[in-house]
């Protein structure tokens, strides 16, 4: 899937006002991450895999910023995770978003395929859909560097609902929580995944977190 397909995943076909997106919509995908972060620049982030489904791992992010042809910020290059797992990501020339969040989705999309062999264009749907149906989005305080920081969170489950969820049950609670503080450079202070177990006294299945360097872990209700 390229970054234009994983663009899709908010960007309905036809043109719509800024009024016909969700205010999780405008948070995650449309709104000027990059206003803060001035070129060249790279921002770098950890990323952990956890849970009882899997082996685990700890890797890497790198989003590199670079000015533009005239000047302006930004063009951006890649570096998700490394050996196996890395994902192959194009230059984007005029991020105002933070790339890593696309990237983030891309790999996530892949690896839901991975472990269910369901349609990639179905999972973009469902979290398509979630983000303009059913996300909440939080006033919340984060720690970046040491320091109190307000930001906002938003969650949303894209295939909780979902009338097809028996093909993939195991997977089905799945959440995803988003960080975002205009305090951290390009926004984004991490994105999670989790996938909770059947009973709530075992660890969860699958957990996927990323954040970026200088932040503490945002602790999750039970």
């Amino acid at each position: 899937m390229s970054l234009l397909a994983a663009a899709a995943l908010v960007l309905p076909a036809g043109g719509f006002a800024a009024q016909d997106f969700s205010a999780a919509e405008q948070a995650i995908f449309m709104d000027d991450h990059l206003g803060n972060v001035r070129p060249p620049s790279t921002l770098r982030y950890t990323y952990r895999q956890a849970g009882s489904l899997e082996a685990g791992f700890d890797d890497s992010v790198a989003v590199s910023l670079n000015k533009r042809a005239d000047g302006s910020c930004c063009a951006s290059t890649g570096a998700f995770l490394s050996g196996a797992r890395q994902v192959s990501l194009p230059e984007i020339d005029n991020a105002r978003a933070n790339p890593v969040i696309l990237y983030f989705l891309e790999h996530d999309i892949r690896e839901m395929h991975r472990l269910t062999k369901g349609s990639q264009n179905y999972f973009r749907k469902r979290i398509r859909m979630a983000i303009y149906q059913g996300a909440t989005v939080t006033p919340v305080s984060l720690r970046y560097k040491g320091q109190t920081v307000a930001g906002q969170e938003i969650s949303f489950k894209p295939y909780v609902d979902d009338p097809n969820r028996h093909r993939y049950e195991k997977l089905a609670g799945k959440e995803y929580r988003f960080w975002l503080s205009s305090a951290v450079p390009g926004r984004v202070l991490g994105i999670s995944t989790r996938i909770a177990a059947a009973t709530a006294d075992a660890p969860p299945l699958l957990t996927d977190d990323m954040m970026i360097e200088g932040a503490d872990p945002v602790a999750r209700a039970p």
